[in-house]
């Protein structure tokens, strides 16, 4: 999810997020004083060091680097004793109070990351326990406990409850699973322009507004997947179904949005109000998973493309989480991130935290790759392998910032 959030109060514009995922914060490239140590980045982590460091884990575990212990102890230690992640504590030794705003996002980016790591069992659960706990009546979740479900939020969970061997269609609140809750956010294949996609959430008189961030998002948890995926077998993506779509069709019908928004020019577009339209690197990476898991490799095609000739510069900028944005992307469609457009994004991920703990496979598609693997495994030389949105969250407070480089907002 980039990406890709919200605040207590109210909710903004968002781009997990990106995201996954929470989240573009526009990472600052000089370093902070103030940056903890086995953080990765050096902006301000206030309001996106868990969901950046989750990002950035989990994409070093997908390449297979092992990532550093110190990294990995700084996640968990910003846990709360009832489970949850906030976007950042500065200091975890004092305990968690109604003060400290923990979210979903946060928490299942985590989730979805030391699940894939391994060996963190009781922070796992505690995690899950607590997303569970604060399930809506509609089966989803929002970014907040207690928020309005949006389609966003609710699919990060459904990556967690997955990455953790939990059926999400028998999470159920209410009556209602999270897939119950997706379909709401679904708009029809007669809906115009938007046909197919997904709103964020409904808009104050009830109505539907196609979102593709939410539509990216929505695709992966139709699907039951997480921010990490496989190609998926080969499949059209074309709108169709009637009024009650199975959460399979759904995700077809929102690939098919996203397929007609890319296809022009290869990538989607950022809109905000009073500044001029730009291309959105951060979705355009979430946009490439979702096409890729529904309809296999070749459906992300352009889009994957444009990213490799283009977001070199941004992911510079923008920091771990971009790069771990740009690794799933590679990852999902079957190529190298180690060479994507002549940049190596694991080489660039792990230059922004404490250096990785020292085995590095190299599991990735390429060809190239592969007979490398051979060579060690042939001499003795090789490793071991191991392991949203951005929202644009307003805190109490009305700070507003951008979780996984993107922006995560509400589209007329």
């Amino acid at each position: 999810m980039n990406v890709r959030r919200r605040s207590a109060a109210a909710l903004a514009a968002i781009a997990v997020i990106g995201a996954a995922a929470a989240p573009a914060v526009a990472a600052d490239p000089s370093p902070s004083a103030s940056t903890p140590a086995g953080l990765y980045g050096t902006s301000d982590p206030q309001y996106d060091g868990v969901w950046r460091q989750s990002l950035a884990l989990l994409a070093q575990h997908t390449v297979g680097v092992i990532p550093s212990p110190k990294a990995v102890d700084w996640l968990t230690g910003q846990q709360c004793d009832n489970g949850a992640f906030a976007p950042f504590r500065a200091d975890p030794s004092k305990d968690c109070d109604a003060k400290v705003m923990v979210d979903t996002n946060n928490t299942a980016a985590a989730v979805q990351a030391l699940a894939a790591l391994g060996g963190r069992g009781d922070v796992v659960e505690d995690a899950l326990t607590w997303l569970k706990s604060v399930q809506n009546k509609d089966g989803g979740w929002g970014y907040t406990p207690g928020g309005p479900s949006d389609a966003n939020s609710t699919s990060v969970v459904i990556g967690a409850l997955t990455a953790t061997g939990t059926d999400p269609g028998k999470v159920v609140k209410g009556g209602k699973s999270p897939y119950d809750a997706l379909l709401t956010f679904a708009l029809p294949c007669d809906g115009g322009d938007g046909a197919g996609a997904f709103a964020f959430q409904p808009d104050k008189d009830g109505e539907l507004a196609a979102n593709a961030d939410a539509t990216a998002a929505g695709v992966l948890g139709a699907l039951g997947k997480g921010l990490v995926t496989e190609p998926g077998k080969a499949a059209d993506a074309t709108c169709a179904g009637g009024e009650d779509p199975t959460p399979a069709q759904a995700a077809g019908n929102g690939a098919a949005y996203l397929a007609k928004a890319v296809a022009e020019d290869g990538h989607l577009t950022s809109a905000l109000a009073g500044a001029t339209d730009q291309p959105d690197y951060g979705n355009t990476a979430d946009a490439v998973v979702a096409l890729a898991a529904q309809g296999g490799a070749g459906k992300a095609g352009k889009p994957l493309n444009w990213l490799k000739q283009n977001s070199a510069s941004w992911a510079k900028q923008s920091g771990p989480a971009a790069y771990a944005q740009l690794i799933f992307a590679a990852h999902a469609a079957g190529t190298d991130p180690r060479d994507f457009g002549g940049t190596d994004l694991v080489a660039q991920l792990n230059a922004t935290g404490p250096s990785p703990q020292g085995g590095v496979v190299r599991d990735s598609a390429s060809a190239s790759d592969k007979d490398e693997k051979k060579a060690e495994d042939k001499d003795g030389s090789g490793f071991g392998v191991w392991w949203f949105v951005g929202v644009c969250l307003v805190f109490g407070i009305g700070i507003g910032f951008l979780l996984s480089g993107r922006t995560r907002k509400q589209q007329p």
